[in-house]
Formats: C-alpha cells, structure tokens, sequence
C-alpha cells in the first residue's frame, strides 16, 4: 500500500538532474491526479510513471497534498502567464471578458475531469497549511481580469454601482457553475458557445448601455482588432523606391 507522507522528509536535492527529476515528477502528478483525481491518485503510481522510486519521490515533495499543492500552483503560473501577456493586447472589455472565460474553460476541461475537478477542489480548501498559498495564485491569476475591469469602469464601459469584487466573482462563479456541471455529469459543453453566452449574460449586467448600443461598439471593436491582426501579419512596409 502506498503512503502518503513521509515520516522523515529530507531537503530536496538541487542540480541540473534533480531538476529534471522534479519536472518529471510534477508532469507524472499531473497525468494521475487528471485521471484519477486526488484520493484515488497513490505517490508509488506517480514516482513509477516518472520513472523514480517512491523514496525519491519524498526527497521532493513532503505530502501527496504538497505533490497536489505544487500541481495546481504550476497550472495557475501556466494560465497567469498567458492572461497577464495576451489580455492588455486586446481592444474592449467586452472582448477581454470573452477571452478570458474561453481561455479558463480551455484550460480547465482541456486536461479531463480529473485536473478539473482537481483544481476546482483545491481551490475550495480551507486547509490551514495550504489555504494562503492557494489564495495567493488565485490573486495573480484573476489580477488581469480585474486590471481590465478597473480600466473599463474609468473608461465607462461598466456600470461604477457595483463592486469589482462582487463583478469578479459574477464572472468566476458562473465558470465555476459550468465547470462542475462539467465535472458532474460527463458532458463537455462547446466552450466558444458557452464563452460567447456568458460574456453576452455578464455584459448585460454590467453594462448601462442598452444592448444596440453595446452591440455596435462590439462590432467596432471587433474591426479594429481585425485591422490590428492584418497590420502585424502583413509587417512593415516595404520601400518601393
């Protein structure tokens, strides 16, 4: 039967092959724990699949839940990245919300049921040991939408009645509302559908224009991120002299 604490965890090794190890490591956790989910996951499948002992596996990682822990943690860094890089390139906040709800269904139900459920359960915990760390990458990780959201309000895309807390919490909590439908029941939903309703659903309700109105500064807006495309693919000018 496979433990999962280690009676006596050492320091982790350092090196270029330990490296290599750890990454491995976390690259097994995440295959198991996306497939079987945490409780069902054991530390000897995980250290077989990245080819190391059970032993080894705890030189690295103190706790099946610290192994979990860092799993999460590297999928929030993955997406973060991606949000703090793509969405300040992207005209209008309504386009803005409707990237980053595709993006995190995208990332979320791309792996399977199990990382889903995963992620979304971690991020539920209220483990003392672990509750801050996890409430920390949430900070990053919702960090650009709430960039974003501020700058609308200023710019008066949205309404300035509501808190923007309580406007990003609208936002992750219908995600999160799909995600565990997702979870559920089995049935992937078409997530550029889905993205395109709520960012429709959650406009509505932050937005003091009437939907024409809205309608037509989206179609505008849309066109410019189209000319913004075609101007970076066709590159500079060249001189014809």
């Amino acid at each position: 039967m496979s433990v999962t604490k280690a009676a006596t965890p050492r320091r982790a090794p350092r090196g270029e092959k330990s490296e290599r190890t750890q990454a491995s490591l976390l690259a097994a956790a995440r295959e198991v724990f996306a497939e079987r989910g945490f409780e069902r996951s054991t530390t000897s499948e995980i250290a077989q699949r990245a080819g190391v002992s059970e032993a080894t596996l705890f030189t690295y990682f103190e706790s099946k839940r610290r192994l979990c822990i860092d799993v999460v943690g590297r999928w929030y860094d993955e997406i973060s990245i991606e949000l703090e890089e793509q969405v300040p390139a992207i005209a209008g906040f309504e386009a803005r919300l409707r990237f980053v709800i595709q993006r995190h269904l995208t990332h979320l139900m791309g792996d399977g049921i199990g990382l889903c459920a995963l992620v979304l359960g971690e991020g539920r915990m209220v483990d003392a040991e672990f509750s801050g760390l996890i409430a920390e990458l949430k900070r990053r990780y919702t960090s650009p939408f709430m960039a974003a959201l501020s700058e609308a309000r200023e710019l008066g895309e949205v309404r300035g009645d509501v808190p923007l807390r309580l406007m990003r919490d609208m936002v992750y909590g219908s995600m999160e509302h799909v995600l565990w439908d997702y979870v559920t029941t089995g049935t992937k939903p078409s997530i550029a559908s889905t993205a395109s309703q709520l960012s429709a659903m959650l406009m509505a309700a932050f937005s003091l224009e009437p939907a024409p109105a809205r309608a037509a500064r989206r179609f505008q807006s849309d066109v410019l991120a189209a000319v913004r495309r075609l101007e970076r693919d066709a590159g500079p000018a060249e001189d014809a002299s």
